[in-house]
């Protein structure tokens, strides 16, 4: 993955300096200024960059970079103005029983009624509508799974044993043809994309990078261990209805079951995973540690509130007849390029 085009002073600096060795200081770095936590492109860019060193990492880039203490406290003064912006836009949770735990969830995932991006690409999309909202979805979808392998060290008991579970699905049990991340690339193939990791990161806007963002920060701070499972929960549990709807949609557009099954096989998945995850991986979790309650419903309804902003975004800039993508590198139009959207293998 290649460090990507900087968004302002500070992840221009933080770029910069990951060219060097770890060695280089961060003294002189711009100060976090008092932005818009989930939507300043230059905040959520900063903060992508930092969580990636902890995955695939960058090119050229030391891999002594990942845990080094000036780019960790400069992530972490980031990291307290996301946190307290997506605690503000949630609003207090309720700290209930294990026994409510899955009412409660149901309760922030039911479907809202309203303009509905999956009802839209199931029936009005286009070809290259849903090659953006494919490449929205990139950065997590070829990573899928991963963050939240993360808190597996972090549970106990049920709770554990219900997150593996989940987790043998998404990794393909162990089969490469059947990971989830694998069966995402097959469709980014079919559509003519670039399947490669973070390719299209520079096109990605900060509302889409803050759902990624968000996921990484549950998943790598032990006590949001109980807001990355809500998380999981909360997308499991509003999957299967959407990506039935995504899946038709492609079909409509032509694609072959090739190209759709990432979409049918969630729609099966998931239909158990929510259960899994609702009942035997936070409901035993809160029965275990009653005082996570509240972060569990946290995880779920920041989950749904980000997810609802992106959708926005998606429906907002397609309304307007313009594409929902960053410009193209050294492109000041909007509009997605003719290489990046080739024509729909049929």
């Amino acid at each position: 993955m290649r460090l990507p085009e900087a968004r302002g002073e500070l992840s221009a600096a933080v770029i910069e300096r990951l060219g060097s060795g770890p060695a280089a200081g961060f003294a002189c770095l711009p100060k976090v200024t008092d932005v818009d936590p989930l939507a300043d492109e230059d905040l959520q860019l900063t903060l992508a960059v930092c969580y990636e060193l902890h995955y695939s990492g960058f090119d050229d880039v030391e891999d002594r970079w990942e845990w080094h203490p000036g780019l960790l406290a400069l992530r972490a003064d980031i990291e307290r103005m996301f946190e307290l912006a997506l605690r503000e836009l949630t609003g207090p949770q309720p700290s209930v029983g294990s026994a409510e735990i899955p009412a409660a969830l149901t309760a922030l995932t039911a479907e809202q009624g309203g303009p509905s991006l999956a009802r839209y690409i199931q029936s009005h999309a286009t070809i290259d509508q849903f090659r953006e909202f494919v490449i929205h979805r990139s950065l997590y979808q070829l990573k899928e799974a991963d963050p939240h392998t993360f808190a597996i060290p972090r549970l106990t008991g049920r709770a554990k044993a219900a997150l593996i579970e989940i987790q043998i699905d998404e990794y393909g049990s162990g089969q490469l043809a059947r990971m989830h991340a694998e069966l995402f690339r097959t469709t980014m193939s079919c559509l003519g994309l670039d399947t490669a990791y973070g390719a299209y990161l520079d096109r990605l806007p900060a509302v889409t990078l803050a759902g990624t963002n968000m996921l990484s920060m549950f998943a790598l701070h032990r006590r949001l261990r109980a807001a990355l499972t809500g998380q999981l929960a909360a997308f499991e549990m509003s999957s299967s209805l959407p990506n039935s709807r995504y899946g038709n949609g492609l079909r409509r557009l032509g694609g072959d079951n090739r190209a759709t099954q990432f979409y049918d096989e969630h729609v099966e998945a998931d239909a158990v995973h929510e259960q899994i995850a609702a009942y035997d991986m936070c409901g035993s979790l809160v029965a275990e540690h009653p005082e996570l309650a509240a972060d569990v419903l946290f995880g779920a309804a920041a989950s749904e509130a980000l997810g609802g902003m992106a959708s926005t975004h998606l429906l907002d800039s397609w309304a307007a007849g313009r594409s929902s993508l960053r410009p193209a590198l050294g492109s000041a139009d909007p509009q997605p390029q003719a290489d990046l959207l080739a024509g729909v293998a049929a």
